[in-house]
């Protein structure tokens, strides 16, 4: 099993498009990118921790490449918009690839339009969120606005 890591603004809807592949393992929603350990969503939303709402992808790479999860991602937001998707701006709606290896550096930088604002950093320390916001849409019969 193999690890990708996606920020693309409220993790709500990113994880529900990564989930719709049938070839996703399993999603984990929280906060990567910042500097208070532990950081709760409540401190998340401030814009003052560093972090990035973010996605947490394992797959295994016999049944999904990493350049498919890449378009996926590519899909499910508007690269075009610094700190904002949809209603939400702020530096926690980032658009950011953390990457785990070289290889997953390397199709980042290789597949990433022109024009995108994306960052593509090394994965760092991932903080879980709280369970509520794991599979939220799904668990509230909810849709996002992307």
């Amino acid at each position: 099993m193999m690890l990708a890591t996606f920020a693309a603004g409220c993790f709500w809807g990113v994880e529900e498009a990564f989930l719709s592949s049938d070839r996703v393992i399993k999603t984990v929603v929280g906060y990567i990118g910042g500097h208070l350990p532990f950081p709760s969503y409540e401190q998340v939303c401030t814009g003052h921790t560093g972090h990035a709402e973010a996605v947490q992808v394992h797959y295994d790479p016999e049944q999904i490449s990493y350049s498919d999860l890449l378009g996926i991602f590519w899909k499910c937001h508007d690269w075009t918009q610094l700190n904002r998707q949809g209603p939400d701006f702020g530096s926690q709606y980032r658009s950011a690839i953390f990457y785990h290896n070289a290889e997953q550096r390397k199709l980042a930088e290789t597949l990433k339009p022109k024009s995108a604002v994306t960052l593509i950093e090394p994965a760092s320390q991932f903080y879980p969120a709280e369970e509520y916001h794991q599979k939220y849409l799904r668990k509230n019969n909810r849709t996002c606005h992307f």
